[in-house]
């Protein structure tokens, strides 16, 4: 599936593809709701109601993505709610022996993820992830999310690499086009980000039902 010899650089998402987005979707479906209904003295219903018109209306920008946006916003330490509900974050199935394989062929792997650094650095200290990549790069250093087209180039400002020789795996097919309109050759996706949730589907992008399928 894969043509190594020719991958000089892996660029890795994170949530959803790394760690399984169960922790996320978890977080902002069900625990964030009952602290904000705690907060404003809200029903349930009513703070998933107000909830989801917040998140509509900056999805996919750089402040859907951002801690201190949301802290703001819903006047809630979104930082502290995450460590609340830390116990749920987990590694995808396989993920280590990927970043072994990868280090062992000499790839630079880069995480690019578009995770707020607070949010980054409680998943790091649960998981112990960042010990395998050359480089962190976060959406709110360069300025953009991934899934705009502004981010790419300045990524590649930044992080030198050759669009023909890098492979790049995320679970957000937004960003999967945009990384590909960028001119980004090796592209694949993740059939099931969420471990509860049913598996996803894409007529263009392959999708990994195991990162055992490319190591071999």
């Amino acid at each position: 599936m894969i043509d190594w010899p020719n991958i000089d650089s892996v660029f890795l998402d994170l949530d959803g593809t790394l760690l399984d987005l169960y922790y996320d979707n978890h977080f902002w479906l069900e625990h964030v709701p009952v602290r904000y209904a705690e907060r404003h003295g809200l029903d349930h219903a009513e703070a998933h109601r107000v909830l989801k018109g917040k998140y509509t209306a900056v999805m996919g920008s750089l402040s859907w993505y951002c801690v201190d946006y949301w802290s703001r916003e819903l006047e809630l330490d979104i930082a502290e709610l995450k460590r609340e509900v830390a116990d749920k974050i987990a590694i995808r199935p396989h993920v280590v022996e990927f970043l072994q394989f990868l280090h062992m062929n000499g790839k630079r792997v880069v995480l690019v993820t578009n995770a707020h650094p607070a949010s980054i650095a409680i998943k790091m200290k649960k998981t112990g992830l960042d010990k395998y990549f050359n480089r962190i790069v976060t959406a709110h250093e360069l300025k953009h999310a991934k899934e705009q087209a502004a981010f790419w180039p300045v990524l590649q400002e930044t992080e030198s690499f050759d669009p023909q020789k890098t492979l790049f795996i995320d679970d957000n097919f937004d960003v999967l086009d945009a990384a590909r309109d960028y001119g980004l050759k090796y592209l694949l996706a993740i059939r099931k980000p969420d471990s509860r949730k049913p598996d996803k589907e894409h007529a263009s992008y392959p999708l990994l039902e195991s990162f055992e399928q490319i190591t071999g």
